[in-house]
């Protein structure tokens, strides 16, 4: 069974769904209360009216199919992958994406009641999906993933009404809940995969940067729906490896901060620790002294 680890109530996990809950509520406040701070969707929206936000992913997807795009919607569409460059590409998927409440709550029943994981997926799978839905696009001339996207069928579904979108989201949870552990965002999701790629030289990042305090008690692997990201930065040290963990797979949601008793993590950017050295350098230097 895996290993039960407590839920992380920590800071990190409050400001995610503060800005999760927060981004819905300015969404919602247009049609419900006629303040028209944040009007649209995930899919395309406008701040204040005036300036424009649209999905890069979308926006690929759309010109693959031959659209014509608007200027407005190629401006959205640059200044979102721009944020994404700087913040870190799948930070989408933990302070921005709806469904990411969903399969939180399917990884703690999980964890809760030491369920197995019953089908092993190769994580490559959402990148092979993703690169399949421009095909798509391109050959049938429309925006293909948008047919079945549960993130924006969701949101729509909580701005205008849920309707059938309630079947594809409990589809979602009950996959991450009874058949494969982190299922839908670890290894299907090709959004999550297109932002990973999009923010895989990202500015900020998390960093092991106490990882010499590490008891090895291995909460946060447990913890982490990417737990492959953590190994490099947390154990490299002897190989001369940076404690930035730099893998673009890393969702930056900060569950490794609130969950390790020695504060090893925190948030840095990637060039943090580029005073890492390998170990024939360290040597060197030392025979200088």
């Amino acid at each position: 069974m895996d290993k039960i680890v407590p839920a992380p109530f920590g800071k990190w996990l409050i400001l995610r769904r503060a800005c999760q809950f927060g981004i819905l509520a300015l969404f919602l406040a247009s049609p419900w209360l006629g303040v028209w701070l944040l009007k649209g969707n995930l899919a395309s929206s406008l701040v204040l009216e005036r300036l424009p936000l649209t999905d890069p992913f979308i926006a690929l997807q759309s010109f693959a199919a031959g659209h014509d795009l608007a200027a407005t919607a190629v401006l959205g569409a640059l200044i979102v992958a721009g944020f994404y460059l700087l913040v870190g590409g799948r930070a989408y998927c933990a302070w921005v994406c709806p469904i990411n409440p969903v399969t939180d709550a399917a990884a703690a029943l999980r964890r809760a009641f030491g369920l197995r994981a019953t089908w092993k997926l190769r994580r490559q799978t959402r990148y092979w999906i993703a690169a399949a839905m421009v095909m798509v696009s391109a050959v049938t001339g429309t925006i293909a993933w948008e047919v079945i996207n549960p993130i924006t069928m969701l949101h729509r579904g909580l701005v205008f009404g849920l309707g059938a979108a309630w079947v594809l989201v409990l589809a979602v949870f009950l996959f991450d809940l009874f058949v494969a552990k982190h299922g839908w965002c670890g290894h299907l999701c090709p959004v999550g995969a297109f932002y990973g790629a999009l923010g895989s030289v990202s500015f900020v990042r998390v960093s092991a940067t106490r990882r010499d305090a590490c008891t090895r008690c291995g909460d946060c692997f447990h913890i982490c729906p990417e737990p492959q990201v953590i190994n490099p930065a947390l154990y490299g040290a002897a190989s001369g490896i940076s404690p930035v963990i730099t893998d673009r797979d890393c969702i930056n949601c900060g569950r490794c901060l609130d969950v390790c008793g020695e504060d090893v993590f925190q948030f840095t950017t990637r060039f943090g620790a580029s005073h890492a050295l390998r170990p024939k350098q360290k040597n060197e230097r030392a025979n200088l002294k």
